[in-house]
C-alpha cells in the first residue's frame, strides 16, 4: 500500500498524475474538490483513479458514429488491459493509473465491470423498463468507480463496499438530471420506462416540457426512491477512519444538495438541467433564486437541532457519528434557506446546559465545528455570500475552536446574502443576566439613567446585537420545549415541532415548516390578524431566469 506522499518517483509519473488531477478538476470540480479534503498521500491516488474513468467515460461520449465510438473505446480497454498486465503504459492517465491499482492492489475484476458497461452504454443509449434495470446500470458506470477507490479511504468491506458503490448510484443520478437537457435532445432518456407510462408520459413530453403536472410527480417518484438509498449510503462515513470522513461527507451532502435543488425544480428539470455546485476553478457556485411556493417567508428561522445521539444510536454508531452528519446537515439547510428566501438563520449548537456531557463527547464534538470550518466549510459559506455571527460565551469553548470561529466571522462580515448565527455555548438565561449587569454597570457611572432603559439597551448587551426577531422556531426529533433558546427574541416567533431527527431534516422538511408559518395568523397580541411584520415578507420574484 501507498504511503509516501508524492506516490511516485519519477518525473514522467509525477507528471502523469498531475494530468489526472487536472482532468477530474475540469471535468467533475467537485468530485476534485471532495477529493482535496483526503489526506495528501492519498490524494494524488483518489485523482488517478477519477481521471481514468473520466477519460474512460469521454473516450464513450466522444462525437461519431456508435460504431466508431465503439472501436475507440475497444481500443482503449485494450490498452487498461496491457498496463495492467505489465505495470505501466505510455499514455500517462493509464500510466498513474496502472501505478495506483498496482500500489493499492485494486481489484481488476471491478474495473472490467467499469469498461463492460460503458462499450455497452456508448454502442446504444439504455433503455431502462424499471428502476432496478436503471440501478444495475447505474452501479456498472458509476457505482464501480466508486468500489474500485474505496480501498484508498480503508474501506474493504464487502457490506461496506456495497454502500459506498450505492453512493456512486446517487452520485451518477444526480449527473443525469444535471445532464437532463442534453440527454434528451440526444435522444437519451435514462429514467425507467415503467415510470413514464404509470403517468401517462411519452419521452417527448420530457424534450417539450409540456404536462407539467405529470413531469413533476416524475420528479417526485425518483426523488422518493433516491433519498431513501442516499440516507442508507450516508452510514459509509461513520465507516471510515476519521481522516477520510469528510471526503465522504463532502459526496453525501453534495448528492443531498443537488436533490434538494431538484425538489425545487420539479419539471423544470427536463428543460433547465441543475447547475453542479462547484465550478472548474474550483468555486462553490449555489444561486440564489428563491424557489419558494409561499406568498411569504420568514425572515428569521431559529432551529433547535436535535435529535443527532438518537439519530447515531438507531444506527448503530456513537454519538460523535451523530454530530458529524448534524454538522453536515446544518450546510445543507444553509442551501435551503438560500433557495427558499430566508435572510436570517440561527442554529443552536451547543447550549451551556451541554457541558454536562462526558468529556469524549465534548472533545468529538468540539473537533467535529472545528473539521466543519477548516475543511471546506469556511470557504463554501462566504463563496455563497453567507455571513456568519457567533452567539454565546467566549471564554470557555476550546481556544482553537475559539479562534476559528472568530475568523470565520471576521472572514465573512461583509457578505449580506444571509446571516447565519451560530449559538454555542448559548444559554438564553444567561445571556439576559449578562445584559443586565452591562446596563447596571452603565447606570451606575451615571453613562444612562435608569429609566430611560428600553428594549433597544437591553438588545445592544446581548451576544449578538441587532439579531432581530424570530419569526419561526423549528425544533428537530420530536421535543416540544424551547430548552432555554433565545428567550428574548422568540416572544412572537412561530413554532413547528418535527420528529425528523436533525440528520435526516431536509429541504422538504423546512419547506413544510415554512407552508405552515405561512398559513398561520399572526396577530401580535391583537385581536385581527394582523399583516406581516417587517421580520416576515413577500418572496421576490427576480424577473432575471435562474441560474
Amino acid at each position: 500500500m501507498m504511503s509516501d506522499e508524492t506516490s511516485c518517483g519519477s518525473s514522467e509519473l509525477r507528471e502523469s498524475y498531475e494530468l489526472c488531477e487536472a482532468v477530474t478538476r475540469q471535468s467533475h470540480a467537485p468530485l476534485w474538490r471532495a477529493a482535496e479534503l483526503l489526506p495528501a498521500p492519498v490524494r494524488p491516488h483518489m485523482h488517478a483513479v477519477n481521471g481514468f474513468v473520466l477519460r474512460t467515460d469521454a473516450i464513450a461520449d466522444r462525437g461519431g458514429t456508435a460504431a466508431e465510438r465503439e472501436r475507440r473505446l475497444a481500443r482503449w480497454h485494450s490498452a487498461t488491459r496491457e498496463g495492467l498486465r505489465s505495470g505501466g503504459s505510455g499514455h500517462p492517465v493509464l500510466q498513474a493509473f496502472v501505478d495506483t491499482v498496482w500500489r493499492w492492489d485494486l481489484d481488476r475484476a471491478v474495473i472490467e465491470e467499469l469498461l463492460g458497461a460503458l462499450e455497452a452504454d456508448c454502442v446504444s443509449p439504455p433503455v431502462f423498463e424499471t428502476f432496478q434495470d436503471q440501478r444495475r446500470y447505474l452501479r456498472g458506470v458509476t457505482g464501480a468507480s466508486f468500489e474500485l477507490w474505496s480501498p484508498l479511504v480503508g474501506l474493504r468491506d464487502p457490506e461496506v463496499l456495497a454502500l459506498t458503490s450505492l453512493l456512486g448510484e446517487a452520485g451518477q443520478a444526480v449527473d443525469q438530471f444535471e445532464d437532463m437537457p442534453e440527454d434528451l435532445a440526444a435522444g437519451r432518456c435514462y429514467l425507467p420506462r415503467a415510470d413514464l407510462r404509470a403517468l401517462g408520459l411519452e419521452v417527448i413530453d420530457l424534450v417539450r416540457g409540456e404536462r407539467p403536472g405529470a413531469l413533476a410527480q416524475l420528479v417526485r417518484m425518483q426523488l422518493g426512491r433516491w433519498n431513501v438509498l442516499l440516507e442508507q449510503a450516508a452510514s459509509v462515513t461513520g465507516m471510515a477512519e476519521r481522516e477520510y470522513q469528510p471526503f465522504l461527507h463532502v459526496l453525501v451532502l453534495g448528492a443531498h444538495l443537488q436533490f434538494d435543488e431538484i425538489a425545487l425544480r420539479k419539471e423544470r428539470v427536463f428543460t433547465q438541467g441543475l447547475e453542479p455546485l462547484v465550478s472548474a476553478d474550483g468555486a462553490s457556485r449555489r444561486p440564489v433564486w428563491p424557489h419558494a411556493e409561499v406568498d411569504t417567508v420568514p425572515e428569521h428561522v431559529a432551529v433547535i437541532m436535535d435529535g443527532n445521539r438518537r439519530w447515531a444510536s438507531e444506527q448503530g454508531q456513537p454519538a460523535s457519528w451523530g454530530h458529524q452528519a448534524g454538522q453536515w446537515s446544518a450546510m445543507r439547510q444553509v442551501n435551503a434557506a438560500l433557495r427558499l428566501g430566508v435572510r436570517h438563520l440561527t442554529f443552536y449548537a451547543f447550549s451551556t446546559e451541554n457541558w454536562a456531557r462526558s468529556q469524549d463527547e465534548l472533545d468529538a464534538l468540539f473537533e467535529i465545528m472545528g473539521d466543519a470550518m477548516a475543511r471546506g466549510g469556511a470557504e463554501w459559506l462566504h463563496d455563497l455570500g453567507v455571513r456568519v455571527r457567533w452567539c454565546g460565551r467566549r471564554d470557555r469553548i476550546d481556544p482553537s475552536l475559539a479562534s476559528a470561529l472568530t475568523m470565520l466571522e471576521s472572514m465573512t462580515s461583509n457578505n449580506e446574502t444571509l446571516t447565519l448565527t451560530v449559538c454555542v455555548d448559548y444559554g438564553g438565561r444567561e445571556e439576559l443576566v449578562e445584559a443586565a449587569r452591562a446596563l447596571a454597570a452603565e447606570a451606575a457611572t451615571g453613562a444612562i439613567r435608569p429609566e430611560d432603559i428600553g428594549p433597544a439597551d437591553l438588545d445592544r448587551n446581548m451576544y449578538a446585537p441587532g439579531l432581530p426577531d424570530v419569526d419561526l422556531l423549528i425544533r428537530t426529533s420530536g421535543e416540544q420545549r424551547i430548552s432555554n433558546f433565545l428567550p428574548w427574541h422568540l416572544t412572537y416567533a412561530e413554532m413547528v415541532f418535527d420528529p425528523t431527527p436533525w440528520p435526516s431534516f431536509g429541504l422538504e422538511q423546512l419547506r413544510e415548516a415554512v407552508t405552515v408559518y405561512a398559513g398561520r395568523q399572526r396577530r401580535f397580541g391583537g385581536t385581527l390578524p394582523g399583516p406581516a411584520r417587517p421580520t416576515s415578507r413577500p418572496v421576490q420574484r427576480s424577473r432575471l431566469k435562474p441560474s
